[in-house]
C-alpha cells in the first residue's frame, strides 16, 4: 500500500501543472468572468419565471423556488472545468507510459524494487480516481463561489436568499451525488483508459496519430466496405459502440449519451433536469451489459500494457 501511495504521489508531482493547476486556472477565470458579469450590470436582467429578480423583493413560494433551483443548479457554473477532466485524462494516459521511454527515465524506475504491474495500475488509478476527485473538488468549489457572488447581488437588490438556500437539502446533496458517480465514472472511463495506455505503451513515435487515428481510419474503411463492397457490416453500429467508447470514455456524462436508447432522465417537461434524475439514471447505466463488456475490454488492455512495460525499455 505505502508502495502505491508513494507511486501515485511521483505521478502527481510529474503532472501536477496539468492533473492540478489546469482545472484551477480554468475555474479562476470562469470566476473572473462571473463577477465581471454579475457586479458590471449583467444581472440586471436576470429573469425567473417572468419577474426581474434582481430588482425586486421577491418572497413566499417565489423566493422558495429561485433558492431551489439556485441550490440544485449552483454545481453548473463548475461545468466547464468537468468537461475539461476528459482532455487532461486521455492526454495524460496517451503519455504515460510513452513518455518515460522517450526520456529513458524508465531505465531508472525500473531499477527500483517496484512491479511493472504497480507502475502501470498507479497511472490507471491516478487518471480514473485522483484526476476525477480533483476536478470534482474545483468544480464544486467554482459552484458555490458563484453562488455566494449570486446571493450578495441579489442581496443589494432586496432579496435575501441564504437562508433559503442553506436550509436546502439540495445544497449539500449536490456534491455527494457528484462523488456517488465516480464509480460510474471508473467503469464507462476504462475502455478508453485502457486503449490509451495500451498504445502509450507501444507506439514508438506519434502516439496521438496510432490512438485516434486507428479506430477513426478504422471506422471509415468499414463504412465504405460497406457502402461500396456490400459487407454487410453494421459499419454505424461498430462506429456508435466501439470506436465513440473507445476515444469518448473519458468524457464526464458521456455514458447518458451511450446509453440514451435504453437510459432516460425522467423529469418534467420544460424544467431542468433535477440533479437526483441525472444520479438516478447514470447509476442506471450500470444495468446495460454494455458498460460490463467495455470495462473488461478496458482490463484486458490495461493487462497487455503492463506486458508491453516488460519488453520495452526506450521508444
Amino acid at each position: 500500500m505505502k508502495t502505491m501511495k508513494w507511486l501515485i504521489k511521483r505521478e502527481m508531482w510529474e503532472n501536477k501543472g496539468m492533473l492540478l493547476w489546469t482545472p484551477v486556472v480554468i475555474a479562476c477565470i470562469i470566476a473572473t468572468l462571473v463577477f465581471i458579469s454579475l457586479f458590471f450590470g449583467k444581472m440586471s436582467g436576470f429573469q425567473f419565471d417572468g419577474h426581474n429578480v434582481a430588482s425586486v423583493t421577491i418572497e413566499g413560494a417565489m423566493r422558495a423556488r429561485i433558492a431551489e433551483t439556485m441550490a440544485q443548479a449552483y454545481i453548473g457554473a463548475g461545468m466547464p472545468v468537468l468537461m475539461i477532466l476528459g482532455l487532461l485524462v486521455f492526454f495524460y494516459c496517451l503519455g504515460a507510459l510513452h513518455d518515460e521511454r522517450r526520456d529513458r527515465s524508465m531505465l531508472f524506475w525500473k531499477s527500483l524494487p517496484v512491479s511493472d504491474l504497480s507502475t502501470v495500475l498507479s497511472k490507471l488509478l491516478l487518471a480514473v480516481v485522483v484526476a476525477p476527485l480533483i476536478t470534482m473538488g474545483v468544480a464544486v468549489a467554482l459552484g458555490l463561489v458563484t453562488l455566494l457572488a449570486a446571493c450578495f447581488v441579489l442581496l443589494a437588490h432586496g432579496t435575501n436568499l441564504f437562508g433559503a438556500i442553506l436550509s436546502t437539502p439540495d445544497l449539500y446533496l449536490t456534491p455527494l451525488r457528484l462523488l456517488g458517480l465516480l464509480p460510474v465514472y471508473i467503469l464507462w472511463a476504462l475502455p478508453t483508459v485502457g486503449w490509451l495506455l495500451m498504445v502509450s505503451s507501444m507506439a514508438r513515435s506519434k502516439v496521438f496519430l496510432w490512438a485516434v487515428g486507428t479506430p477513426v481510419i478504422g471506422s471509415l474503411l468499414l463504412v465504405w466496405a460497406e457502402k461500396a463492397l456490400s459487407f454487410g457490416i453494421d459499419a454505424v453500429w461498430i462506429t456508435s459502440h466501439i470506436t465513440t467508447r473507445i476515444l469518448l470514455g473519458v468524457v464526464p456524462g458521456s455514458w447518458l449519451a451511450f446509453s440514451k436508447d435504453v437510459v432516460a432522465i425522467d423529469h418534467e417537461v420544460n424544467k431542468m433536469p433535477l440533479p437526483d434524475a441525472i444520479f438516478n439514471a447514470s447509476w442506471a447505466t450500470l444495468g446495460t451489459a454494455t458498460v460490463w463488456i467495455g470495462a473488461a475490454a478496458g482490463v484486458a488492455m490495461i493487462a497487455v500494457a503492463v506486458w508491453m512495460r516488460r519488453r520495452r525499455e526506450e521508444a
